[in-house]
């Protein structure tokens, strides 16, 4: 009986209680019984493609998705009947006879979902023909960042609604009928020559191997090998509490100190830290921002740009100049933290170090496949040289470890080199949306009027949350003389993660609507924690454990702000003079240009 909106039913003859609304799946999973799924995933809308998930009603006459059936008063539901069990075998042995089964071979190989099912539902001898072979197995490998094979899609269509509903860029959707029926791109174009901004969301949802990051380490490896070759790595703030997850750690386990023993066991000859450009990109987009708010403020400069983005995530910026590209001059100049190391490493790092930067091969490890995109790009070689040369996902880092045989469990933790390897706790929760913008406000703030934040710890928790977009504001008093004029200034930012939502505060400012003075956005849903490089799966409370061990990284860091990292205040004394100088534009500043929208 109904009370208080809440349903009654049995499955497999236990009696379970769930709110109006919910579907079996979820009355299922509260009895810790276990529906197989495919298309089905947790950050997505519900969609019943794919029919593996179907369990028997008493009462109908077919079977039904359990996905998306909602529960209903009395309702009775056998999750593995004689007849349950066939279908999902028939089912299974259907996504085979036209899936490429080269497991052996498979980036995704024993971490496919397909293949797990493939193990548990598809014994014996195959009852369908085998039809790959009337296929030819096109291989997409245009993109610097991601590889599309059809051969191994089984048309779920979680990319589709990934890239839709997720991230508001459709880049890909479904074309054909039937045995025709396939994933594609506008007019069948390559993936890089679309709208899609190579932030990766697509390949994490994708069960198979059909959607994968282009893999560069065995260039990383031929450099490691390289006797004439002084190979650096640095590592992205999220990759050190994500890593853990593919090498048998519990999601959020920080893993700082042995990430980096790994590495110098890998043959790194130095191992740096991408948290040490995240404090240098605060000097530099502080700096850009007061200069902004300056002549906006006091010299009524109407060409100046405001509000200012944000411009460390790639997968965003891809996005503005396909959709937004009028509102490309909000942009910071600031290269992201990746691409101001690797201007550093081939020109400061080599003066330091003594090293021909023509012998450096810089490499990054990233939680994001959209980075080895930004490396690629041409305006991304200001030191002379190509300023990063690979850039390696999360997952590829582990695949390397692993590789090598190394006992990642057993390993004593180290610390970052010297030279571009000290960092602050702001420049480690850079891995978390809303990270930025705490990391700025902690430092401006700060500059301008000589005094901490007004926020317990320096936590400023109106910023952080999982929130699709947050806003705050800030009130300025008692500034410094030369900062006068922000003298009662209510400071107004947002913030937003995930191109949807990115979209919405977008469509806001450039129609009036929304007013503000500083706006973070990342690509990836929760920030860099949750891109499209990090271990798979990713769903919304993986995401809040990697965050939660970013907040704690920073709690215990000896220097939280960026402006009171010694290395940083090094390298503007000896090499690039003071923030937006004329060296520092040289190397750590950019511009980004118009796309097409289709």
């Amino acid at each position: 009986m109904k009370k208080n909106n809440i349903i009654n039913l049995t499955i497999n003859n236990q009696s379970v209680s769930v709110p109006e609304g919910s579907t079996v799946l979820q009355a299922a999973q509260k009895l810790n019984i276990h529906i197989p799924t495919l298309c089905n995933h947790d950050d997505l809308c519900v969609a019943g493609n794919c029919r593996v998930c179907v369990v028997e009603q008493k009462g109908s006459r077919v079977l039904v998705a359990a996905c998306a059936q909602p529960v209903t008063d009395g309702m009775e539901i056998m999750t593995n009947s004689l007849k349950v069990r066939n279908a999902r075998k028939h089912v299974v042995e259907l996504l085979l006879s036209e899936h490429r089964a080269d497991c052996t071979k498979c980036y995704r190989n024993q971490n496919c979902e397909l293949q797990t099912l493939a193990n548990e539902y598809s014994f014996g001898d195959h009852i369908f023909l085998d039809l790959v072979r009337e296929h030819e197995h096109l291989i997409d490998n245009t993109s610097a960042s991601i590889i599309k094979d059809d051969s191994k899609c089984i048309r779920c269509q979680r990319c589709v609604r990934t890239c839709s509903e997720l991230q508001k860029v459709s880049a890909i959707a479904v074309s054909g009928k039937g045995s025709e029926m396939k994933i594609s791109t506008f007019h069948d174009r390559p993936i890089s020559h679309v709208v899609c901004t190579n932030c990766g969301q697509c390949v994490n949802r994708c069960p198979t191997g059909a959607l994968t990051e282009k893999n560069y380490i065995d260039y990383v490896w031929d450099a490691i090998y390289d006797p004439e070759k002084h190979v650096v790595v640095q590592t992205a703030p999220a990759v050190r509490v994500s890593i853990g997850e593919d090498l048998g750690y519990d999601p959020g386990e920080r893993v700082t100190g042995k990430m980096v023993t790994a590495l110098k066991q890998l043959g790194f000859d130095s191992v740096l830290d991408t948290d040490f450009t995240a404090d240098l990109t605060i000097m530099e987009e502080g700096t850009e921002l007061l200069t902004r708010l300056k002549k906006v403020l006091v010299e009524k400069d109407k060409e100046t740009a405001l509000p200012m983005t944000t411009s460390c995530s790639p997968g965003w910026i891809k996005f503005i100049e396909h959709k937004y590209p009028e509102m490309l001059p909000n942009v910071s100049t600031c290269k992201s933290p990746q691409q101001m190391f690797g201007a550093l490493a081939k020109t400061y790092y080599a003066e330091k170090r003594g090293l021909d930067p023509e012998n450096i091969v810089s490499v990054s490890i990233m939680p994001c496949t959209a980075k080895k995109f930004e490396a690629n790009r041409p305006e991304m070689r200001d030191s002379g040289y190509k300023d990063v040369d690979y850039v390696l996902t999360t997952r590829e880092f582990a695949v390397m470890i692993k590789q090598a045989g190394i006992d990642f469990r057993t390993l004593e933790p180290t610390h970052h080199d010297s030279i571009m390897g000290e960092s602050s706790g702001a420049g480690a929760i850079f891995g978390a949306t809303g990270g930025v913008m705490e990391a700025a406000i902690r430092t401006a703030y700060e500059i301008v009027t000589g005094r901490p934040v007004p926020f317990d710890n320096l936590n400023i928790t109106p910023v952080r949350g999982m929130e699709g977009v947050k806003e705050a504001s800030l009130k300025i008093e008692k500034c410094k003389k030369e900062w006068s004029f922000l003298e009662g200034v209510e400071l107004k930012v947002a913030i937003a993660h995930g191109l949807t939502n990115a979209d919405e505060v977008m469509r806001a400012v450039s129609n009036g609507k929304a007013n503000y003075h500083f706006i973070e956005i990342m690509a990836c849903p929760g920030g860099c924690i949750g891109g499209g490089g990090q271990p798979i799966p990713t769903n919304i409370n993986i995401r809040q454990k990697r965050i939660d061990a970013i907040y704690e990284e920073d709690m215990n860091m000896p220097i939280r702000k960026s402006h009171e990292n010694p290395e940083i205040i090094q390298i503007y004394n000896d090499f690039l003079e003071k923030p937006n100088s004329h060296k520092a534009h040289e190397l750590l500043h950019t511009h980004y240009l118009e796309r097409v929208r289709y």
